[in-house]
């Protein structure tokens, strides 16, 4: 292929599109707004699925790799209620097919598996335009461009290439989660550490929830759900780590001290996330040497899927490219259609079971493990 291609956005989605092509022999350019790879932490643990992740790291040529990072036991699954009563309790038997690793090593794999280069560092987008016959040119912060004649936008949320195809904007879901960590668990927070037990943990009612797991080094990191406004996280000062624990432990008062631990005994200030979300079914017309994978084109609330889907995204989108290098257009098109498929596929699932775990959140989850176990 002597077409050049761009892709903008380092995370998961994007380096595996690099990974396939580089597999396929087909050379890309990756530029990225951070500075360097350890600008800032990856995030905490991943589930990469059988069906969607690990496809994807297949046809990167790297289950080796992510084989020696997987974290052993943290399949575990439990429910409990917020008075800290077990309602379900799922050990980790070896047998499920969603193997949890850290985000940032899985990152890390997939930096390590390109040519040095690849990854331009402290690249911010500004904008991008059409510069017609196909090709389009970025501009970065700095002022420098680079005109290219296949983009693919792979920078997530907020993409600065989506505007070239759509003029869809993520909205707020009505629901926003607050993060901490609890470091040395078992030792400095023992009762918290019981609850959550070796794997995963969840404590959902109407408005509230609590999911935690259990990452490596003996680290639990939560996220604190709450169904509310955004002007009412803007009235909490989360510069005042205190203030802002305070406030957001004091919506569960009457859970279990060993549950109510997870926020107010964080060894870091709170962060609070607010969720957005694309439409449901997002999609665009066809527009020649540009298209989108992962949240930058259809980002949906956190419903496990997200960067798995990313990283199919990519798989398929590199694989597309590799089968018919002379035809970029109609590699694209085979692309986008399935894209479009997959994820209202994914968001129509997450939006039924999520439905469902408005009134019955332990069900939910059973069904939901039943049909995959049905499905494979």
């Amino acid at each position: 292929m002597t077409t050049d291609i761009t892709i903008i956005g380092a995370g998961l989605g994007g380096l595996t599109l690099a990974r396939v092509l580089h597999v396929h022999g087909i050379p890309a350019t990756v530029y990225e707004a951070e500075p360097s790879p350890d600008a800032r932490s990856q995030g905490g643990m991943l589930d990469i699925h059988d069906y969607n992740g690990q496809p994807a790291l297949e046809a990167a040529d790297l289950m080796d790799e992510f084989r020696s990072i997987i974290l052993e036991g943290r399949q575990a699954l439990r429910f409990l209620a917020p008075d800290g009563t077990v309602l379900f309790d799922k050990a980790d038997d070896g047998t499920g097919g969603r193997p949890e690793v850290q985000r940032g090593e899985l990152r890390q794999i997939l930096l390590d598996s390109l040519p040095a280069g690849t990854v331009r560092w402290g690249h911010k987008v500004s904008g991008t335009r059409t510069l017609g016959d196909g090709r389009h040119e970025v501009t970065f912060a700095d002022g420098s461009t680079v005109a290219t004649s296949v983009l693919v936008g792979a920078d997530g949320a907020w993409s600065r290439v989506r505007p070239l195809l759509s003029t869809a904007v993520p909205e707020y879901t009505g629901k926003s989660v607050v993060e901490t960590y609890l470091f040395d668990a078992d030792t400095r927070h023992p009762a918290a550490a019981k609850a959550v037990g070796g794997g995963s943990m969840i404590v959902h009612t109407p408005g509230r929830e609590l999911f935690a797991h259990r990452e490596k080094g003996d680290t639990l990191h939560a996220y604190v759900g709450l169904s509310e406004p955004r002007e009412w996280f803007d009235a909490i000062d989360f510069a005042d780590a205190a203030v802002a624990t305070a406030r957001v432990a004091k919506e569960f008062d009457d859970w279990a001290p060993e549950l109510t631990a997870l926020i107010t005994d964080g060894d870091t200030a709170p962060v609070l996330r607010a969720l957005y979300a694309l439409p449901t079914g997002h999609r665009w017309d066809r527009v020649p040497g540009v298209t989108l994978i992962g949240d930058a084109a259809h980002l949906s609330a956190p419903n496990g899927e997200g960067a798995n889907l990313a990283m199919l995204d990519g798989a398929e989108l590199g694989k597309a490219l590799a089968a018919q290098p002379d035809a970029i257009e109609a590699a694209l098109t085979a692309y986008e259609e399935a894209m479009f498929r997959r994820s209202a596929e994914a968001a129509e699932g997450a939006e039924a079971h999520g439905t469902d775990a408005d009134n019955d959140p332990i069900q939910a989850v059973l069904t939901a493990l039943a049909e995959k176990e049905q499905s494979h």
